[in-house]
């Protein structure tokens, strides 16, 4: 059952819904769901918030205080809830309101330079996360091992990469090529908004066996928690993958 449970997203993994022998309340598909939309809702709220200063506005700095505010503080709930996933149904929330602070405030500005890329982003994401929910409901994309294995290794090279760009860019040195609207440019965000939408399945499938294992009712915002990881990923690679092209015009 262990070679089952694994994913690469570092949030929902194998030992999170391992262990598990009580009878009461449990983990539910549908609950989790539920939950997820309540996460989406939070996020979209604050979102909005953040999007109507700047509109009011037009400087990035009404929305750099939120902007901080939300990324610093969503990476400590992160943090939190990984640690503590007893704790999901009250650090969940606040990890979902503060990433929409933050992602209110990127795409705001974004939005300045490529007008309605924000829009073309979110439709995009949640095309793809019902396009893989399809396939993975229907069985087009069997969840192996050895699939398991590839998005795995693939997630972490990115992972990787960007982990290098960061340090590296200290030091002067950037990724000019990979990063650039040229065709290697667009063709690599390619690749890693492909890689992020199969993680999606991964989740699906990892949300789908703790609930068969009967995992704690406190588990649905774990999930929830986890998959909002996800397509916070996919959102932002998406948007980095458009305005590589619209930078192209």
């Amino acid at each position: 059952m262990a070679q089952l449970m694994r994913t690469s997203n570092p949030v929902l993994n194998q030992k999170e819904f391992t262990g598990y022998a009580e009878i009461g309340n449990r983990m539910t598909v549908e609950g989790t769901v539920n939950k997820t939309g309540l996460l989406l809702l939070c996020s979209i709220a604050t979102a909005a918030w953040t999007w109507h200063q700047f509109q009011e506005s037009h400087s990035p700095a009404a929305v750099m205080p939120s902007l901080w505010i939300g990324t610093i503080g969503c990476f400590i709930c992160a943090l939190i809830t990984t640690f503590k996933k007893e704790w999901a149904a009250v650090t969940a929330p606040m990890y979902a309101l503060l990433e929409g602070l933050a992602l209110g405030g990127i795409s705001a500005m974004l939005g300045l330079r490529f007008p309605g890329i924000a829009i073309q982003s979110v439709s995009l994401t949640f095309g793809t996360l019902l396009v893989m929910l399809l396939a993975y409901r229907s069985g087009l994309i069997p969840v192996t091992q050895r699939f398991r294995m590839g998005i795995v290794a693939a997630t972490g090279a990115i992972m990787l990469v960007y982990l290098l760009q960061f340090v590296l860019g200290f030091f002067g040195v950037h990724f000019s090529t990979i990063n650039g609207s040229g065709p290697i440019g667009i063709g690599f965000s390619l690749i890693i908004v492909g890689i992020a939408a199969l993680n999606l399945v991964l989740d699906f499938d990892m949300i789908a066996t703790g609930a068969r294992m009967g995992a704690p009712k406190y588990m649905e915002w774990y999930g929830a928690f986890g998959l909002m990881v996800t397509l916070v990923w996919l959102y932002l690679e998406i948007v980095r993958l458009l305005s590589k092209v619209r930078g192209r015009d």
